[in-house]
């Protein structure tokens, strides 16, 4: 069993789907979820296997809890950051560094597009397409999207434009989704074995 701290304590834009992917997080086989709110909840983080940033926004934590999440992960524990949680912790460069991206803006709305797994498989998603600054080189992409199946306006990125990635973070593990925005996402088949294989990685399996 593995065990997940769902962290959704969010100081800006919160989203209407936090509810449901809470529910549905919780409802995945083999993960024993603990959901909180609290910043006191990250400072012993004994208990856990996977610390999980569900739509997070901006500053969240505390000097404590800063401390206790790069312990965590430095010391073989493992991170999942899900859609905002790339628009969390701005003025912390280690979260920067864990997560390894920063949110630079989406255009307006939702839209339906094209991603690509590393063995060109498609995927018709929709949701609301994040362009990235500071991608760091070490990442290990799991998800690009297809800029020409959708309008990204201002947030075009140099191919490849990722929406998914993974990468070892000392000796623990990060991985991070974009995607997650609208409360649809949350009963996709496809989707949440999608984030039930983050998990794993995260946990180490």
């Amino acid at each position: 069993m593995t065990r997940v701290l769902v962290y959704t304590r969010t100081a800006g834009y919160r989203h209407a789907s936090i509810p449901a992917a809470v529910a549905a997080v919780s409802a995945l086989t083999a993960v024993q979820v603990r959901h909180t709110e609290d910043p006191g909840a990250l400072h012993d983080l004994s208990g856990h296997d996977v610390v999980m940033f569900l739509s997070t926004t901006e500053d969240v934590l505390d000097a404590r809890g800063r401390a206790s999440l790069r312990s965590f992960v430095l010391g073989g524990g493992g991170f999942a950051g899900v859609h905002s949680a790339a628009g969390t912790e701005l003025h912390d460069p280690w979260y920067g560094e864990l997560l390894g991206a920063r949110f630079r803006g989406h255009p307006d709305g939702v839209q339906q597009a094209t991603l690509y797994r590393p063995d060109g498989e498609p995927w018709k998603f929709t949701d609301e397409w994040y362009a990235f600054d500071e991608l760091r080189d070490d990442l290990e992409i799991l998800l690009t999207v297809d800029e020409a199946t959708y309008a990204p306006g201002a947030y075009a990125m140099p191919e490849p434009h990722p929406q998914a990635w993974r990468r070892a973070v000392g000796a623990g593990r990060s991985w991070y989704t974009a995607l997650g925005h609208t409360e649809q996402a949350w009963s996709d088949p496809v989707f949440l074995a999608h984030l039930r294989d983050g998990i794993a990685y995260a946990a180490g399996a």
